[in-house]
């Protein structure tokens, strides 16, 4: 623990659906849900507007359209969101050489290695100025947390949300965390919360009168004695530049054992998309699909399977992770599903589809972007490309009308709104899908630059 709140946690509001409102004008201060469109898609990312009706990320798609109908459902725009995330990455890069990024929109930073604070007046003064440059170079909002650990300047920026910075000034952490629930910690999940919760302890204050002993005996040594601590608020991790990513995963711990096989499956499927979207976020793919399986009394397996080249189709993670999923005995009931990709490598289009294209075989009929949105679409259905060339939120330039965005499109024909980041809500034209005129484009910078 440090004696100064120079440990700085930025963690971007609802990035992608904040990125989708500063680019579509028409969409500001409106409901914005992105992610995977398809009919086993999951929420990436949901606006503030979206989630008071419920809608959260890693939500089925199916569930999200239930909860907000109303809402504009759009694809991901990976290529836009990793330009802004880089403007952001060099803002901090300019306040310490000890940055940590953790997502594209998320950063731990050193402020006192890069001399930009060394106490809390200081470190107040560099959040500030650092959530104004990221405004006026992006557009967007960031939300800051200040503290003397990474585990509570994370807290702190958590509590900041959205928009706001929050300090936690050294000396009052026990205070500040004594009355929260226990899952404010890091490592205490839903299955260790009923455990926790079983023994009488819901609060983070329950936790540090219990002791590391009874943790200990409660949740096993490694689990308990880190658990201890940081009831107490003491972690002394540092900020680690440019920590390079072995795998990417994902995993869930269930409130009631899974019996049913089928569950099981799609549960790991469900898995498995919410690895690729980690996946992709960080602009790499991999070779290595790894599931996890801890099963009803404790016993936990793994297994994996190496592809032939590298990947982050859905369709493509979703297939080996079931492959390995018959291959595991679940009699009993399972627990813990979890879903991984290792052997990493740079992300590359061309290569992406190429393989989920061999894995998924011509006979199904998908096409390069079908296999992007994790569809395997049968051959009849291959014969309509109105869903398939022209997605919802896609980029499109058009001879006559110039940049626009795909706001729906079927039977056919493709309507897009006609507007940019710095212009007023545009004007709605319908065009059909083969219109010469109309083609596929970059995003455009959400700021414009600079002269």
């Amino acid at each position: 623990m440090r004696a100064a709140p120079t440990i700085l946690h930025l963690d971007m509001d609802a990035f992608f659906a904040a990125a989708e409102q500063a680019a579509k004008p028409s969409l500001r201060g409106k409901p914005v849900v992105v992610g995977g469109l398809g009919p086993r898609g999951v929420v990436a990312t949901a606006s503030y507007e979206a989630r008071r009706f419920g809608v959260h990320s890693a939500m089925p798609m199916a569930q999200a359209r239930r909860l907000a109908p109303n809402a504009a459902y759009l694809v991901p725009r990976f290529s836009l969101y990793r330009s802004v995330s880089d403007q952001v990455m060099a803002l901090l890069a300019r306040l310490s050489p000890l940055v940590e990024p953790l997502s594209l929109d998320e950063a731990f930073v050193d402020l006192e290695a890069g001399g930009a604070a060394y106490d809390s007046a200081t470190a107040r003064e560099a959040g500030e100025r650092l959530r104004r440059d990221i405004l006026g170079t992006t557009g967007l909002t960031g939300s800051v947390g200040l503290a003397g650990s990474k585990m509570l300047a994370k807290i702190a920026s958590e509590e900041a949300k959205p928009d706001g910075l929050v300090l936690i000034e050294p000396g009052t952490e026990r205070e500040l965390l004594g009355p929260k629930s226990v899952r404010v910690l890091p490592g205490v999940g839903p299955a260790t919360g009923e455990l926790l919760r079983r023994a009488g302890m819901t609060t983070v204050a329950d936790l540090a009168e219990a002791g590391e002993d009874e943790l200990v005996r409660l949740l096993g040594r490694a689990h308990g004695a880190a658990l201890a601590r940081m009831a107490l608020g003491h972690d002394d991790r540092p900020v680690v530049a440019e920590r390079d990513a072995k795998s990417v995963s994902v995993e869930d711990t269930f409130d009631t054992d899974l019996h049913d096989r089928v569950r099981i499956r799609i549960e790991v499927e469900r898995l498995a998309d919410r690895c690729v979207e980690r996946l992709r976020a960080s602009g790499h793919s991999g070779r290595t699909i790894v599931l996890k399986v801890r099963r009803y009394d404790f016993s936990t397996l793994t297994r994996s399977e190496t592809l032939r080249g590298p990947t982050d189709a859905p369709a493509v993670v979703r297939e080996a992770a079931a492959r390995l999923l018959e291959a595991v005995d679940t009699t009993g009931g399972v627990r813990l599903l979890g879903v991984g990709v290792s052997g990493l490598a740079d992300y590359t289009q061309e290569d992406l589809f190429a393989q989920a294209a061999d894995e998924l075989e011509p006979a199904e009929g998908a096409s390069a972007q079908a296999v992007e949105e994790g569809l395997t679409a049968e051959p009849e259905a291959a014969a309509a490309p109105a869903e398939r060339h022209w997605p919802a939120g896609r980029d499109v330039r058009h001879a006559v009308y110039g940049p626009g965005w795909v706001q729906g499109s079927g039977v056919g024909r493709v309507t897009v709104r006609f507007e940019e980041p710095g212009s007023p809500p545009g004007r709605v034209r319908t065009f059909l899908v083969d219109d010469p005129d109309l083609e596929p484009s970059d995003p455009l910078p959400l700021v414009p630059p600079a002269g």
